[in-house]
Parts: C-alpha cells; structure tokens; sequence
C-alpha cells in the first residue's frame, strides 16, 4: 500500500511542478495533464541527477530547481513545434 502513496504523491508533485512551469512561460501551451505532469516529473529527475553529481549526493534541488528544469523543458518543447519563448508554436498558430 505505501508504494500506491507513494506513486500519488509523485504525480501530484510532478503535476504542481508542470503546471507551475508552464505558467511561467507567457502564452497557452496545448499539453494534457498527463504530458504537463511528466514535465514536472521530467524536471525534478533532471534537477535530482545534476544537484547529485554537482554537490557528490550532499543536497536535493527541491522545488526552485525542479521548477527551473521543467521550465527548461517546457522551453524545448516550444521550440521543437516552432515557437519560441512567448508563442507556444503548434498547430494553432
């Protein structure tokens, strides 16, 4: 049972991270939930492996790097459907 917790903590965790990472890029992003919640989840995986070898396991990157990675994330994701940093790109354009 604590790992079922455990798996829907992580996914509201990656959901608030994903969701605070695309509002702070100006303009609508078309992602579902579950691609904003992978975003977050993405982010914080990324901030965890970088602050790990950086610090050699000492810190966590918490929520401001998580955040600062699925930012990063969002960004590329922009960029792949030919937007930038203010239009999302996309098929709507």
């Amino acid at each position: 049972m604590d790992f079922f917790v455990y798996l829907i903590v992580l996914a509201i965790w990656g959901l608030f991270v994903g969701a605070f990472a695309r509002l702070a890029l100006p303009g609508r992003d078309p992602m579902t939930l579950l691609q904003t919640m992978a975003v977050g989840l993405a982010g914080s995986f990324i901030a965890g492996l970088i602050f790990y070898v950086l610090t050699n396991g000492r810190a966590a990157p918490g929520f401001f790097g998580a955040l600062v990675f699925s930012v990063l994330i969002v960004y590329f994701i922009r960029r792949r459907r030919g937007g930038g940093l203010i239009d999302p790109g996309g098929p709507g354009r």
